[in-house]
């Protein structure tokens, strides 16, 4: 089915941050398969690790005990300082399991139709329930009826949030992204999670973060909330964890852990032996290598030499960073920049039309981020009028 708005290009092989087509011409990827490869390609650890796990094997199905799969949970909790974890295919099912957990709390709670409190310009998935929950109608038109529960309000704005909560009386959770990425790499305001935590607290509500995109050393942390020196309710993972194997996961603390009882949710191939196995690998590989400083340092020289290469141009608004996710806004549509960096030999991709969206592999080098900057200023300089 044509749902997908592809490039003119086939990859055939990676190594670290560069990939090959066909053609065998090299392209530096700055998009990791959209913060999915934050090893690169080609990691020598999860390459052996799958390698290994196949050998033995592949799936089983829920219905027996999956030894990685519980290792992974135990070292996910100790991580995140969560205390359980459900296993899935992708962020949307993870955020699925998200919402189930909200439904369960507010029943819990005696609430006839708890609904819940999430962001404009936010993006969740594309099930019916992540679709319904995301805050932007262009990729919402023509499914409606959307699926009810879901009140929208500003992001990064605590006051919208205490309106609604005067105004409704069955919120049962608020749910966010810490960072939106999607709705163009919007970095929220130093206080706000902390600000968001309180309410929650305040008003008995379940604290849920949508770190698909953010998780797995991403932001420089191992999760983008520990920033800000807070725990969540509910936590939700996928795209890096696997670095290309499928794999989600939604963790849980406190009340929000004992809700999802046998019966009530599952996963035919969640969390398999061979997923399980690749996300522990990617885990350990982060872990021996101190990736999450690497993060923070690399993405703050990116933002740098961008910020002085771009200095005098006029269409810059602004780069915003946190670790190596990266948004640079223009103040016109960009679009273009996509195919013209691919014929340059550089993969990015561009968000809410006019912000260039930076997630290269964690494990770029020196010699490769200046070759992206220099690429991307060039390219932005010349074409952008």
């Amino acid at each position: 089915m044509p749902t997908y708005g592809r490039l003119p290009v086939t990859f055939t092989k990676g190594e670290g941050a560069w990939l090959w087509d066909q053609n065998n011409t090299r392209y530096l990827d700055a998009l990791s398969g959209i913060a999915v490869c934050n090893l690169g390609h080609a990691h020598p650890a999860i390459h052996a690790a799958i390698c290994k796990q196949s050998q033995t094997l592949l799936h089983t199905s829920n219905l027996y005990g999956i030894e990685p799969q519980e290792q992974l949970a135990t070292k996910l909790c100790q991580l995140s300082d969560m205390d359980n974890a459900f296993f899935c295919n992708s962020g949307a099912e993870a955020n699925e399991a998200a919402i189930k957990i909200a439904r369960l709390y507010g029943h819990e709670k005696g609430i006839e139709s708890p609904a819940i409190l999430v962001m404009k310009q936010s993006f969740h998935g594309r099930t019916m329930g992540t679709l319904s929950a995301t805050g932007n109608p262009k990729v919402q038109d023509g499914f409606t009826p959307l699926l009810g529960g879901f009140i929208h309000v500003d992001f990064n704005d605590i006051d919208a949030i205490k309106d609604a909560l005067k105004q409704h009386n069955n919120i049962a959770a608020i749910f966010l992204e810490p960072i939106q990425g999607e709705g163009g790499v919007h970095i929220p305001a130093a206080s706000y999670l902390n600000e968001v935590r309180a309410v929650c607290d305040q008003n008995d509500l379940l604290m849920m973060v949508d770190e698909v995109q953010t998780g797995i050393a991403r932001t420089g942390a191992w999760f983008a909330f520990q920033h800000n020196n807070i725990t969540p309710d509910v936590c939700t993972l996928a795209k890096a964890l696997g670095n290309g194997v499928p794999i989600g996961a939604c963790l849980a603390k406190g009340k929000a852990s004992t809700l999802l009882t046998a019966g009530k949710h599952g996963s035919t191939f969640g969390g398999n032996f061979l997923a399980s196995s690749a996300a522990l690998a990617v885990v350990k590989t982060i872990e021996d290598e101190n990736i999450c400083q690497q993060a923070l340092e690399k993405g703050l020289l990116i933002k740098n030499k961008l910020a002085t290469a771009l200095k005098n141009n006029q269409h810059l608004i602004e780069i915003r960073n946190k670790g190596m996710m990266i948004g640079i806004e223009l103040d016109t549509p960009c679009i273009n920049l996509v195919q013209l960096a691919l014929e340059a030999g550089l993969l990015i991709n561009v968000t809410n039309n006019s912000t260039i969206r930076l997630l290269p592999p964690l494990i770029i080098d020196n010699k490769q981020i200046d070759l992206l900057v220099a690429t991307l200023v060039t390219l932005i300089n010349q074409n952008i009028q």
